[in-house]
């Protein structure tokens, strides 16, 4: 069955200029990039991404990680890959939370570790199931920004509507 996955290749992963090697090693997933796009993370888009964690004493720093704050990087790359059992696949290749307990094989076991402060430096963000990747993906993608149709959507009218044109 075919499904949709987010990956955020995050800050620190951006930083060490790692981009190339981990789509390099997401590419042997066969799966479809279905859409992608450079976010610079506001704190609700951060806050909301990670809300399940909110309780943990390391959310802020969390938080702070994932916009960029610590690695002078304020931004991610976000995409969405689309194929049969996306999930599984992304996740396997990327290797547990932890990058200490990640396969040395895995992209989190190969350039992930954990700081002195304890915050795991992972440099990937992969959705866990269906409904979070739903959930994921509807908080960072527009159904305009995804080249398949993934989830009901509709069009709608705003009036008043500020938005940034090219001049």
């Amino acid at each position: 069955m075919n499904q949709a996955v987010l990956i955020l290749i995050k800050p620190d992963g951006l930083k060490k200029s790692l981009t190339g090697n981990i789509l390099t090693r997401l590419s042997e997933t066969k799966l479809e990039i279905v859409a992608s796009r450079i976010v610079r993370v506001p704190q609700h888009l951060a806050e909301e991404h990670y809300k399940h964690l909110k309780d943990k004493p390391f959310f802020p720093e969390l938080i702070k990680y994932l916009r960029g704050e610590l690695h002078d990087r304020r931004k991610v790359m976000a995409l969405i890959y689309w194929g049969k059992d996306a999930i599984k696949k992304c996740r396997e290749l990327a290797g547990s939370t932890n990058p200490e307990e990640a396969e040395p094989t895995s992209i989190r076991g190969s350039y992930g570790r954990i700081t002195t402060s304890g915050v795991y430096e992972n440099v990937i963000h992969v959705s866990s199931n269906e409904e979070e990747a739903e959930r994921e993906i509807k908080l960072w993608f527009q159904p305009e920004e995804i080249i398949v149709d993934l989830y009901p959507a509709k069009e709608t009218a705003e009036k008043n509507c500020k938005r940034k044109v090219w001049a």
